[in-house]
């Protein structure tokens, strides 16, 4: 299948394995990613509040996916998931929440799917898994490549107050962040 912005009737559902659990109530980092905006983000000085969603890669028109790709809990929906965030922006931006995507590929790898999908918002590549190892965010490998597991995470002053993961249906996933800081806001009102 190489229409990337669908999702296949079958996709294996991930399971919670745990991996998520010590994120709740960290502090975003004094990491800096570069941007698809071509500067260099250090999240540690992020302000208000922020969703981060964490994605294996997004599919490229002429590259090939690795073997058994859709076999592989969690992996496919990259794209489904950024185009649902994509489409859910201006929602996000209303309720004041910055959107950032996290991935493990090259910036040229992001910036052609920023420009391809007409994505609004920054990615920011994790590479070197300097973010990955300082959250200890989930990983599995595919063809020798470390690639984060989808996790999507919300920070607010800097402290990460809510965790969705695992992440399924990816292409439902920015919804399920409105509904949540809808219920938030609505929960603090006095």
């Amino acid at each position: 299948m190489s229409d990337y912005t669908q999702l296949p009737s079958n996709l294996p559902v991930p399971k919670d394995d745990g991996a998520s659990f010590l994120l709740l109530g960290k502090s975003l980092p004094d990491v800096i990613l570069p941007s698809t905006s071509g500067k260099q983000l250090n999240l540690s000085h992020i302000q208000g509040q922020a969703v981060f969603f964490c994605y294996p890669m997004t599919g490229q028109p002429g590259v090939k996916l690795p073997d058994g790709w859709n076999s592989i809990p969690g992996a496919r929906g990259c794209t489904p998931q950024s185009c649902n965030f994509r489409d859910r922006y201006q929602e996000l931006r209303i309720l004041n929440t910055q959107v950032y995507g996290i991935s493990t590929q090259k910036s040229s790898a992001q910036l052609e799917a920023v420009e391809r999908l007409h994505l609004p918002y920054e990615l920011l590549s994790d590479v070197d898994l300097v973010l990955t190892t300082s959250l200890k965010l989930p990983t599995f490998e595919v063809d020798n490549k470390q690639l984060i597991k989808r996790i999507t995470f919300i920070a607010k002053k800097g402290k990460i107050v809510k965790v969705f993961y695992p992440v399924f249906p990816p292409d439902k996933n920015a919804q399920d962040v409105i509904d949540w800081l809808r219920k938030k806001n609505f929960d603090s009102v006095p």
